[in-house]
């Protein structure tokens, strides 16, 4: 566990660039505070302070009024908007592919639920005026490289895709400043998505005519094409690839922790969450046997279609011994987990969710 500036301690991937995992407990809260929110950066070199009074978000290219606003243009000549979403890392859980894959060895913590507050893309976009060939619309933040060679991480989202009325730039984070390290002054919220979608630090958005193809939406970041759940085999990897999107369902257990030891005869309550791209989780099901058989859990009530979810399962055990725990979400259309997944990038982990317990006296 590292302290990082703004942070509470929170488990180390990398420093440079740096990147911080939410540690699992703090999943037991609905919205995950802003301290403890995780980090993920592609480039090594970050501005230290942004100065609110001189920064300008600039929009541009297939515009008819390329505009350069100021935060305090975004809140005063814009509406609010506030919406509850997950960021996930497509990363997330990596460290648990089998086999092994290269990147951030990511556990469960490449997540966070907020609640977002900030301006609708739309409305940015509306107010520039967008040129009748507008195709593209690419997302640049203040974040660079050390070396010259190393590609900008830039983003881009079709025109049908940036004017959904959901996506939000968002200048706080739970009723907050958004930290430094979560992309203050200005973030990119795409509800439904994948994180790296999000681009922290915004500080251009770019219109224009054709296809963006820059190199982290053309070599990196694809998922075989119109394959489910971006799953492919080892020895029969995919020919086609394409840019990931919208998240798949899945759930994690959150209590009791790897691990843990539990007493013959003592109720104990499991909670996880599961989660998907906005159609709804309807049913989680948890298992005691290792998936021989299931058992329906116990949801919250939702915080908002684009937020996670929260399962309960009370367990009282009446016996010694090891127990495979696995637990599987299905949505409101049908959407449910593999028993395995697996992709050559260790990205969308969604395969059903095993946890080992021991029972003692």
């Amino acid at each position: 566990m590292v302290i990082a500036p703004g942070k509470q301690p929170m488990r180390l991937l990398t420093d440079r660039p740096m990147n911080l995992e939410t540690p699992l407990h703090y999943f037991l809260l609905d919205y995950t505070p802003n301290d403890v929110f995780f980090v993920r950066w592609h480039l090594a070199v970050l501005p230290d302070k942004v100065d609110p009074d001189t920064f300008r978000l600039r929009i541009d290219g297939h515009v008819q009024k390329p505009l350069a606003l100021s935060i305090n243009d975004l809140k005063t000549k814009f509406n609010p908007v506030t919406i509850t979403a997950l960021a996930q890392c497509s990363g997330n859980s990596r460290s648990f592919f089998d086999p092994r894959v290269p990147g951030g060895q990511w556990k469960n913590g490449a997540m966070g639920n907020a609640k977002w507050t900030g301006v609708r893309l739309c409305d940015l976009l509306k107010a520039a005026g967008l040129k009748k060939e507008a195709f593209d619309v690419v997302f640049n933040g203040l974040d660079a490289a050390l070396m010259p060679e190393t590609p900008d991480f830039v983003k881009s989202l079709r025109l049908e895709k940036a004017l959904d009325t959901t996506l939000v730039v968002a200048y706080e984070m739970n009723g907050k400043e958004i930290p430094l390290l979560n992309g203050y002054p200005l973030k990119l919220v795409v509800p439904g998505w994948y994180a790296t979608y999000w681009v922290g630090m915004l500080s251009n958005i770019h219109v224009q005519p054709d296809t963006f193809g820059g190199f982290w939406m053309k070599t990196a970041y694809l998922v075989p094409k119109g394959v489910k759940n971006g799953n492919e085999k080892p020895d029969s990897l995919a020919t086609e690839m394409q840019p990931m999107g919208k998240m798949d369902v899945r759930s994690i257990f959150v209590t009791p922790e790897p691990d843990s030891i539990l007493a013959v005869g003592e109720t104990v309550e499991f909670q996880g969450l599961a989660m998907d791209g906005g159609d709804g989780i309807v049913s989680v099901e948890i298992s005691a046997d290792g998936g021989k058989t299931w058992k329906p859990t116990q949801l919250d009530a939702e915080l908002g279609k684009f937020s996670w979810r929260r399962w309960r399962y009370k367990w009282n055990p009446t016996s010694e011994g090891t127990f495979h725990f696995k637990v599987k979400a299905t949505n409101a259309v049908g959407d449910t987990q593999p028993e395995h997944h697996w992709n050559r990038s260790g990205y969308m982990r969604n395969e059903i969710e095993e946890l080992v317990v021991k029972v003692g006296k």
